[in-house]
């Protein structure tokens, strides 16, 4: 079903690659706004929201189902059927993953820690609503799988 589903610390460790890549952007560029990254206030808080969904939602998009974090690690995102993501495939997959995470006040994160970890298909919470799973497949490795 999910060719070459990933596991838990390699989508850890390019979660964390992204973060750092992130991080290196979006700190100069609040300096640059003029906003104190010690005392964030609200427009602080909602730039930061738009630039992250920004990064999750329209890079792998444009990046055939790659961020930065996972094109350095080899891995991608893919629909169920091993087709590339859309925007609305990877809003689904972000935005309401984390306003799920959001509403269980973390403890949905741990679950889905537990569920890649755990499940033979790797997909997490996030991937159930989305449809969407992490694989090593490059893009032109892709073929249909079973949904």
């Amino acid at each position: 079903m999910e060719a070459h589903a990933v596991g838990f610390w390699k989508r850890f460790l390019a979660l964390f690659l992204d973060g750092i890549l992130f991080s290196l952007i979006f700190i100069p560029t609040m300096l640059l706004l003029g906003l104190d990254l010690l005392e964030p206030g609200l427009t602080f808080e909602v730039i930061e929201i738009i630039l992250q969904l920004g990064y999750q939602i329209v890079l792998p998009v444009l990046w055939v189902g790659y961020t930065v974090g996972k094109r350095m690690l080899g891995i991608r995102i893919v629909r169920m059927d091993g087709s590339d993501v859309t925007f609305g495939t990877m809003f689904m997959r972000q935005a309401v993953g984390m306003i799920i995470y959001a509403l269980t006040l973390g403890i949905g994160v741990i679950v889905s820690a537990i569920m890649i970890a755990s499940r033979t298909d790797r997909r997490a919470i996030h991937d159930l609503i989305a449809r969407t799973y992490v694989t090593t497949e490059l893009p032109n490795e892709a073929t249909d799988h079973d949904a």
